[in-house]
């Protein structure tokens, strides 16, 4: 640990006796204070590695043989979410403006109740944000979907479809496990078959795409075929629920086997399955998205449940800094610091 002491010298003027005060430096506010560097290294600590408070507290102890208390462990936390507020902004703009971006949600405790996390990211930024709600009016408030013109590349969640202004791609991960269940479980061969052609056609765009921006013509077509030849295959083995099971007066959608709704799925939503074969820019899956949820769930492992909603609020912002950050290759801990002395990356709205 350095104390640095800072001295301001106040000087009387001989001549009209006018005080005049020296100014201290603008990140000196107080009588008693951490630097960026104390400050840095907490948040790297506890919001980048997901070191609980107590052991972030610990680590200071054992390496500097300076214990910091948690208040300002948190405080820090604080800190450098306020800190970040202009390049989180700026990551919103550029998701807005992407041609390809992957969202996805998942649980997360706040106050001891079930809150919602929603991730809208590309290869080089992220932005998090925590709501109660789920579907669509969390994602009208949290503004991005609503202004976003590119493809939305997502795993079928019923809200996303609400947004029609731009494109959707739905997640082929999902379909390959929910294939590989039919096939297994219920023996039907049409599974089989239809996985083998998402994996053979991922296969030719991935070698297609060091030469060329799109398949041939002849290729999708007969990709298309085979696509569809399967759905009706399947089809042939399931059946809608006869008419006479149907109960008259109840609400919604009438139950089907899984075998049969991904199909329907798979039959309605032809295109969005397929998008990743007429556009090249766009991912077979949604892993991006689901790799940036995963990380945030991790935090949840470990610490169990925000206690308060601010603190949830400011481990989103702070997160989607460092996550950014990171996803251009820079160093977290020099960024942070950087930061705390108002020196932010904030990335481009150019590509």
């Amino acid at each position: 640990m350095e104390v640095t002491e800072h001295r301001a010298e106040i000087k009387d003027c001989p001549h009209c006796g006018k005080r005049n005060r020296a100014e201290f430096p603008s990140e000196v506010s107080q009588p008693v204070q951490y630097g960026s560097g104390i400050k840095a290294w907490a948040v790297y600590f506890n919001q980048y590695h997901f070191i609980p408070l107590e052991r972030t507290c610990e680590i200071f102890e054992d390496l500097v043989d300076h214990r910091l208390c948690e208040a300002s462990v948190l405080q820090a936390n604080t800190e450098l979410a306020e800190c970040v507020k202009p390049a989180c902004e700026a990551i919103k703009q550029r998701l807005i403006a992407s041609e390809v971006v992957n969202f996805d949600e998942s649980g997360l405790r706040v106050e001891g109740k079930l809150n919602w996390l929603h991730v809208a990211s590309t290869a080089k930024l992220t932005y998090y944000q925590v709501h109660r709600k789920r579907g669509k009016e969390a994602m009208d408030q949290i503004g991005i979907l609503p202004e976003f013109k590119g493809v939305a590349v997502h795993d079928h969640w019923a809200p996303y479809s609400n947004y029609d202004q731009c494109r959707h791609s739905l997640c082929n991960a999902h379909h390959l496990r929910e294939l590989i269940f039919i096939h297994e479980c219920y023996h039907q061969e049409w599974a089989e078959q239809m996985k083998e052609l998402l994996v053979e056609i991922k296969g030719q765009v991935d070698h297609s795409r060091l030469q060329s921006n799109q398949l041939n013509p002849k290729e999708v077509e007969k990709f298309e075929t085979i696509y569809s030849k399967l759905i009706e295959k399947g089809l042939e083995v399931n059946h809608p629920p006869p008419q006479e099971q149907v109960p008259k007066k109840k609400r919604g959608k009438v139950k089907q086997s899984p075998p049969k709704n991904l199909l329907d799925r798979l039959k309605e939503h032809k295109q969005q399955v397929l998008t990743f074969m007429y556009d090249f820019r766009v991912p077979f899956d949604n892993n991006q998205g689901e790799r940036d949820v995963r990380m945030v769930k991790v935090k949840q492992k470990v610490s169990g449940s925000f206690r308060t909603r601010e603190r949830a609020d400011n481990f989103c912002c702070s997160r989607s800094y460092i996550s950014t950050v990171r996803k251009n290759s820079l160093r977290v801990i020099d960024a942070i610091k950087d930061a705390f002395k108002g020196v932010l990356f904030i990335p481009s709205l150019v590509e």
